[in-house]
């Protein structure tokens, strides 16, 4: 059986030891410049800020609560997969934050938030100067004046978001590719698809300044982290192939029944508690008393989303399906994370309930019609809950909070920019997802053998066992 050792070219290991030099040389030449700019004590930011010291806790500790989220899509997505295949899922929801996040910071939080003029409550990001209206080219690898408390702060929540992106995608392309592709995609998510665009929403570029309302808004990430994640994951899914067996000759669908229904609980429970940290905690400021209108309204799509998503199975089946009262409740977070601090908890409510409609109804386009296997149902969730969310902006933003103002309020222009935005994330994913599994289909190669694939991939690829049976 091949193992990860015999996968590794020389050319793989070439193009490592490269990008490891570079990285070595770069940082290397900056050291005699690491603070040029910068506060690394945190000592003038607290002179100049008295609540320095509260908002920073805020952002971090939120930032701990969204990292807990990385345990909640392993475990749901391990749970959603067969036994045989689950290390190996693991093996990539552990590395994928890990890779993504070293990549992010070397280059993606420097292309996302160059020239952005980013703040922690009242205290200014140093050493993000530089960018235009497409991309970011200051703050590289933490450097120079970057080597600040504030631009640390604000990085490494925003790592969490890459990082999250990134994940969604394991459990689309799960049980049939090969683990050197994946993290080699996490590579470059990390560094190039997801800031790029976070740059144009978030970084001051060309979406956020759309002459259409207050330009094109998305609070918390339903379009730059879930949409991302997901049309990345599509076009991985679709060209590593579906599963063996997945699909009969006429294309309908057959089901593989996941192994560990506690896990997709467990893992339900532990992504909707980290919302707290993703959605509130995207203020950067605790002394923003708006955060008691997102915690609420994080809940209320939540809850919603669940209970729309059981019922709907109790009409359709009989059933109370566990299964989709999760996804739907996910699908509810999704959905109402780019409005949540723009609209009133009833509008929330609303959300909340269309989201289970239109993950149900993606996931089935994905599946019946596509033919793609996505086998944790991530596409309807993140990309169609994500999707509607960017749209919910423009219907259901009140006023009360950045400006933002959507039809309920009178307002069309907000609407005309995230129309916008949702077509301009939507050709982002799908187009880098594309180019880059494509290249790596090319190249490295994304599936695993028939073999690997019927026997299970954590034998042939990690030489461990999730469930080892034990013999005495």
């Amino acid at each position: 059986m091949p193992t990860l050792k015999a996968t590794m070219t020389p050319g793989m290991l070439r193009g490592l030891l490269l990008v490891l030099l570079g990285i070595g040389l770069f940082v290397g030449s900056g050291a005699t410049a690491l603070a040029a700019g910068g506060d690394p004590t945190g000592a003038d930011t607290l002179a100049a800020d008295p609540n320095a010291g509260l908002n920073f806790a805020w952002v971090l500790v939120t930032g701990f609560l969204v990292f807990s989220m990385q345990l909640g899509f392993a475990l749901l997505g391990a749970g959603l997969m067969r036994a045989k295949h689950t290390v190996n899922y693991m093996t990539k929801s552990f590395m994928d934050f890990c890779i993504t996040g070293i990549s992010y910071w070397a280059f993606g939080f420097a292309l996302m938030f160059g020239a952005s003029g980013a703040v922690i409550g009242g205290a200014v990001a140093n050493g993000l100067t530089k960018g235009n209206w497409l991309i970011g080219y200051s703050g590289f690898f933490l450097t120079s004046d970057a080597y600040d408390v504030t631009t640390i702060a604000l990085w490494f929540f925003q790592m969490i978001f890459a990082a999250t992106a990134a994940t969604i995608v394991a459990g689309m392309v799960a049980e049939r590719m090969k683990i050197t592709a994946y993290l080699a995609y996490s590579f470059l998510i990390g560094a190039i698809i997801y800031p790029i665009y976070g740059h144009w929403v978030w970084g001051g570029g060309w979406l956020a300044t759309l002459p259409f309302g207050s330009g094109a808004r998305d609070f918390a990430g339903s379009g730059a982290v879930h949409v991302i994640g997901g049309t990345v994951g599509l076009m991985g899914a679709w060209l590593v192939g579906p599963r063996i067996g997945k699909f009969n000759a006429d294309g309908t669908p057959n089901q593989f029944k996941g192994h560990n229904l506690v896990y997709v609980v467990a893992g339900t429970f532990i992504l909707f508690f980290g919302w707290f940290g993703f959605n509130p905690g995207t203020t950067l400021a605790a002394t923003d008393l708006r955060i008691s209108v997102i915690a609420v309204n994080t809940f209320l799509a939540g809850a919603t989303g669940a209970v729309v998503a059981l019922y709907l199975g109790i009409v359709r089946t009989g059933k109370a399906d566990i299964i989709a009262a999760c996804n739907g409740s996910l699908a509810g977070l999704v959905g109402v994370t780019a409005s949540v601090a723009y609209v009133a908890p009833w509008a929330a409510v609303v959300i909340g309930a269309v989201a289970p409609l239109v993950q149900q109804a993606a996931a089935n386009f994905v599946e019946r019609r596509l033919r793609i296997d996505d086998v944790v149902g991530a596409f309807g969730v993140h990309a169609g809950g994500g999707l509607w969310g960017l749209l919910a902006v423009g219907i259901f933003a009140d006023g009360t909070y950045g400006g933002v103002s959507g039809l309920v309020a009178g307002e069309g222009g907000q609407l005309v920019a995230q129309l916008i935005s949702m077509g301009t994330v939507a050709a982002w994913g799908l187009g880098t997802g594309f180019l880059v599994f494509g290249l790596l289909k090319k190249t490295v190669g994304l599936r695993a053998s028939r073999e690997e694939e019927m026997e299970g991939l954590d034998m042939p690829e990690h030489g461990i066992e999730a469930y080892p049976q034990q013999v005495d």
